[in-house]
């Protein structure tokens, strides 16, 4: 439930607030968010394929399969194989709750706040984010987003635009990579993260070369699963497992910004090597093609593991990186639809089929990871 603003005079708003009103408000949005709650969209992915299965069940490693070391043996052994975990999360990808937006009821004919906040301080920018977060963004009044405000009401409206919200760590000589290659690592990540998610070319459907690029050529399987998906997507085959797209037919962005928020980490494995840890939510404000002003948001969160290993001690491309896992939730964007594009729900589109019976989810707390023993049903989101 939405906290209740202070009593006190805004004094940018030039109202206040008064009990029955903000009842009235409570009253309304709670009864609404139980009648227009859409259906949620859920998705499935997995990436180990039948032959890796099979061939690892035979204890045989296939070729270009990372080995260490790779340009020996040790006194006449074989070498000790290193495996590479490449597991694929099952993404939970839901819908858009509709709460009934009655922003007068709080600000009268004023829409110059959030909340009962002025808008100069609720839209200040938020400093990087260093660590978790310890709890969800605070609830915000449900101003309808527009044209010129795509962001109003969201959380997002105080994060960083496009890759200005990823900022790199600084780097450190770690395990036995040296700073620069370290550090080469940590701007492979934003490459890959950048192309992935906000590539104008890449949002529209376009090869995102640049992320593909920077992953090993040696990590075969991965790099014919992302291959596929791009030139046809399907249930097994989902380009957005990895990559932020929609249909320029359809969908047009609101305006050039997409809002990023997440960190990025990094630390040496037992095996040596370095893993550089990804967590990024990006936030995508839509508007049909169709002469629509209706603006809707779909938030889309990442998180990989990536690794960089060094090329005397293993079988690696030097100045590449292995793609260790990756997850994803998506919210507001179409259920059971795998044509490889985000689909948002609108606030004037009829509901189709049974309403949701997954959980509900706020798409905006980082302060948990995203949760591994989800269930693949249908759920909602609490906002956009």
């Amino acid at each position: 439930m939405a906290e209740r603003p202070s009593d006190e005079p805004n004094p940018d708003s030039g109202a206040s607030i008064s009990d029955e009103v903000w009842e009235k408000f409570v009253q309304d949005t709670e009864r609404d968010i139980h009648v227009t709650a859409p259906k949620e969209p859920s998705a499935r992915a997995r990436v180990v394929t039948r032959r890796l299965r099979e061939q690892d069940a035979r204890g045989v490693q296939p070729e270009g399969w990372r080995t260490g070391p790779a340009w020996r043996e040790m006194d006449g052994r074989a070498a000790r194989r290193r495996r590479l975990w490449a597991i694929l999360g099952v993404p939970l990808a839901i819908a858009v709750l509709v709460v009934a937006n009655k922003p007068s009821l709080l600000l009268g004919d004023t829409p110059a706040s959030d909340a009962g906040v002025p808008e100069a301080i609720a839209a200040s920018p938020l400093p990087a984010e260093t660590a978790a977060p310890t709890a969800a963004p605070s609830e915000m009044a449900p101003v309808t987003p527009t044209l010129e405000r795509p962001f109003a009401g969201s959380p997002a409206a105080r994060w960083a635009d496009g890759a200005a919200g990823i900022v790199l760590p600084k780097a450190t000589a770690l395990s036995s990579l040296s700073k620069a290659e370290v550090e080469q690592a940590l701007r492979q990540t934003k490459a890959l993260l950048v192309d992935a998610n906000l590539d104008p070319d890449t949002l529209r459907g376009g090869r995102p070369e640049t992320a593909l690029g920077v992953i090993d050529p040696l990590e075969t399987d991965m790099i014919d699963l992302l291959d596929t998906a791009l030139r046809k997507p399907d249930k097994e085959h989902d380009p957005l497992w990895m990559f932020s797209r929609y249909d320029p037919a359809e969908l047009r962005l609101a305006g050039d910004v997409v809002k990023t928020r997440g960190r990025m980490t990094f630390k040496a494995d037992r095996e040596g090597s370095v893993v550089v840890h990804a967590d990024y939510t990006f936030v995508y404000p839509f508007v049909r093609t169709d002469g629509s002003t209706e603006v809707s948001r779909t938030i889309v969160r990442r998180v990989l593991d990536l690794e960089v290993s060094d090329p005397v001690k293993y079988q690696v491309t030097p100045g590449k990186i292995f793609v260790v896992s990756y997850d994803q939730e998506i919210g507001n964007s179409a259920c059971d639809t795998y044509d490889g594009y985000l689909h948002p729900q609108f606030s004037t589109d009829e509901q189709a089929g049974p309403l949701p019976t997954g959980p509900t989810m706020d798409p905006y707390d980082r302060s948990e990871g995203i949760d591994q023993e989800r269930t693949d049903d249908c759920g909602v989101v609490s906002r956009t």
